[in-house]
């Protein structure tokens, strides 16, 4: 019935302004004598150009994240000096921004479903911006804490919404590596803060740590421009019934006008434009919160890798990572700052490299080596603080395991959580679950970094690094059981793997139902 669909509609009545064109699936079209190879490749050229930008700009509220984590490891030793606060003060500064990022996270994936994807990076700048400010001027605890407040919110919306937009615009080939761009430029963003620490850090105690939460504001001006550069996704305009615009988008990102249509195509039957009615009153978090079995699948995965993200400690490395070493033997705050900026060089030069396979060894090899590195590697910590803290070989293998740890972290679980959970869930339900997951990873890592003091007086920092370590052994078996492979494939294409016979059968039916009527309009 398809078929015949497509051949009548094709060949009638000589019509060439059906919205989405004759579909190659079905028969194989000659090229336009005027298109050659030349032209082809130019267009290839530019496409893929214009989405490696769109891809940059999109992620620069990612360095603006990584920098206040970054900054913030370096910065709480002069504030604590500052402003006399306590270690309960300093364990609820660093681990309220991810807590509080939640908030901006949930209202996140309503905003972007009614405003756009562009204009939720553009919001979520502002507000991070707003806080940065306030805290750089902060003139006692609690104003500081209220620039954090606002800071987290902001955190919340851009973490969530960048690497969605991103798999929205990527092409299936290269998505991996476009969607791992906000984590790679997170690890830029720590390697700057850690770098601005020890850069500033010999001013006086009143004024340094100001200046190194002042210097995050600087990309502000670059983000402003990039909403002028980057388009909408075009699925978010599909979803808004702006079909146009949506295939002017896809004209610009795609490698040819005949690949444009038949993606939006692929788009438009993923929006279930058909079955609009079903969509509009069934609401998209009855739908997550009462699930289907396949959407339960996807919950399972998305939100299960953000939580395994942050709860086998990555944050606690890298905002405590000063106390670490100070813990296995290194004295001296600039000594200290300078040993974290070999940290932040190890992650950003793994996360480079993580850029570079994820698309070529596909996601769940990588995740195993990152998973098994972490745990090598956390309990290579805990044994070097346990026993040899002090001396030089433990000195030296601490700093070791520490790298080891970024470095297996940067190369797959650090980037690759992102991509799953932007890429798995079905196009009505993306921007939510997506919240949602972010929302788990925030909570996760805001727990984590507000109670590792306290813990580590309790249990002595080597015994909270082997707990992470167990936590990295459950870390492998949820890989294993748990997430699909989907390097390659397109994000509907993606969506079927977590369904099963009968609903990948009545989802065949519906395809060949929205494509007939969608030639007839």
């Amino acid at each position: 019935m398809g078929l015949a669909g497509v051949q009548e509609n094709g060949n009638g009545d000589g019509v060439s302004e059906i919205p989405l064109g004759t579909k190659t699936r079905y028969t194989k079209m000659t090229s336009d004598p005027l298109e050659d190879d030349e032209v082809l490749q130019n267009k290839k050229h530019e496409a893929h150009k214009y989405v490696f930008a769109c891809a940059v700009f999109a992620s620069l509220n990612s360095v603006l994240l990584g920098y206040d984590v970054g900054v913030m490891s370096g910065a709480i030793i002069f504030i604590q000096e500052d402003l006399k606060i306590s270690d309960v003060q300093q364990e609820v500064l660093v681990g309220i921004l991810s807590i509080i990022s939640l908030l901006g996270s949930l209202a996140g994936g309503k905003t972007s479903d009614a405003i756009g994807r562009k204009w939720t990076i553009g919001l979520a700048a502002v507000i991070f911006q707003t806080g940065g400010a306030v805290m750089a001027l902060a003139p006692s605890f609690k104003v500081l804490m209220i620039g954090r407040l606002m800071a987290g919110v902001g955190i919340g919306f851009g973490v969530m919404i960048a690497p969605v937009y991103i798999a929205e615009i990527s092409p299936a080939i290269a998505r991996g590596s476009l969607t791992s761009f906000p984590e790679i430029f997170i690890n830029f963003g720590i390697l700057l803060g850690y770098i601005s620490n020890y850069a500033f850090s010999r001013l006086p105690a009143h004024i340094n740590w100001r200046i190194m939460l002042g210097v995050g504001l600087l990309p502000s001006v670059v983000i402003a421009l990039a909403l002028f550069v980057i388009p909408e996704s075009p699925r978010w305009l599909v979803v808004q019934n702006r079909v146009e615009e949506a295939r002017v988008v896809l004209f610009k990102i795609t490698e040819s006008e005949k690949e444009a249509e038949e993606k939006l195509q692929e788009i438009v039957v993923a929006a279930g434009s058909v079955s609009a009615d079903k969509y509009e009153s069934k609401a998209v978090w009855k739908e997550i919160l009462c699930p289907t079995p396949p959407v339960r699948r996807m919950l399972i995965t998305g939100c299960g890798i953000q939580c395994f993200q942050q709860i086998t400690g990555i944050d606690t490395t890298v905002y405590y990572s000063p106390t670490i070493f100070k813990n296995a033997g290194i004295t001296g705050n600039s000594e200290l700052l300078a040993a974290t900026v070999a940290v932040g060089f190890t992650k950003t030069l793994f996360i480079l490299i993580a850029i570079f396979l994820i698309d070529k060894l596909g996601r769940k090899p990588l995740l195993y080596a990152s998973t098994i590195g972490m745990t090598v590697s956390l309990f290579s910590l805990s044994l070097s603080l346990a026993f040899l803290s002090h001396a030089k070989i433990g000195i030296a293998l601490a700093i070791l395991a520490v790298c080891g740890n970024v470095a297996s972290f940067s190369v797959g679980l650090g980037p690759i959580c992102w991509v799953l959970s932007s890429e798995i869930f079905p196009l009505r339900l993306r921007a939510q679950a997506s919240a949602l997951g972010a929302v788990g990873s925030r909570v996760s890592s805001g727990a984590i970094s507000m109670s590792f003091l306290s813990v580590s007086r309790a249990i002595t920092v080597a015994g909270t690094f082997f707990i992470f370590g167990v936590i990295s052994c459950c870390a492998v078996a949820f890989v294993h059981y748990c997430v699909p492979e989907t390097r390659g494939k397109t994000l509907e294409e993606i969506e079927l793997l977590f369904k099963d016979a009968d609903d990948l059968q009545e989802s065949e039916v519906e395809m060949g139902d929205v494509e007939r009527l969608v030639q007839k309009s």
